[in-house]
Order: C-alpha cells, then structure tokens, then sequence
C-alpha cells in the first residue's frame, strides 16, 4: 500500500508520508508551478518567450513517483499570440497564479492543523 508504513513494536520512527499523505508533495508542487507562472508574468514582454505551465495531476503522481515535476511541465497555447512570438495572456496568468495561491495556502492551513494536532497529542492535551 503507498503512503502507509509498518511499524514494529518499540520503532517510534513514522514516515513524513504517513503523517502528511499526499499534502506535502502537493505544497511542493504548487510551490513550483507559482514559480512557473511569476515567470510568465515577468516575461509578459519578453518577444519570443512561451508560457509554461503545470499539470498538477501528472506532477503529483511525478513527483510521488520519481521526485519530479519536469515531465508535468508544458508549453501552454495561446488563445492570441502577439506579432513578436510572445505566448503569454497576463490576465489568464494572473487569475492561475492567484487560484494557485489560494490551493497553496489551503494546503499549507491543512498541514499546520495536522502538525499542531500532532504536537498537542505528543504533548498528552
């Protein structure tokens, strides 16, 4: 079973896995794919530059599997290209980097509630 750990009677040790699921490579990726998209923004000028993007789906199980979100990451295509090559739209890059903002912040609430849970129940409250 992935994710689950079998512990032996007196092994205190549990996985970062266990205790988190899938959240902590969740954080991991939305953390890159702010980047990618702040990218974008920065590069809305840039003649020639293409707007990159990731696929959240294939770069959690990527990143689950092999540790990398390389593979998730693609070209987007543009609804209207500029004359000089540029295939970034700023108002579509803003919206999907606040929307990743957001889920990055909701993933982040939820992995400090379990850690504040974990630390009261080691504590005995």
């Amino acid at each position: 079973m992935s994710g689950c750990a079998t512990v032996a009677p007196g092994d205190r040790s549990v996985s970062g896995d266990t205790l988190f699921g899938v959240h902590g490579a969740a954080l991991e990726v939305r953390s890159q794919r702010m980047g990618v998209l702040a990218s974008n923004i920065a590069n809305a000028s840039t003649p020639g530059f293409k707007a990159r993007d990731i696929d959240f789906n294939a770069a959690l199980a990527s990143v689950e599997n092999d540790g990398g979100t390389s593979a998730a990451t693609k070209y987007r295509v543009a609804t209207q290209t500029s004359l000089d090559g540029n295939t970034v739209e700023l108002s579509h890059e803003q919206t999907a980097f606040a929307e990743n903002a957001v889920q990055y912040q909701t993933t982040l609430s939820f992995l400090n509630g379990r850690i504040s849970t974990i630390t009261r129940a080691l504590k005995g409250e």
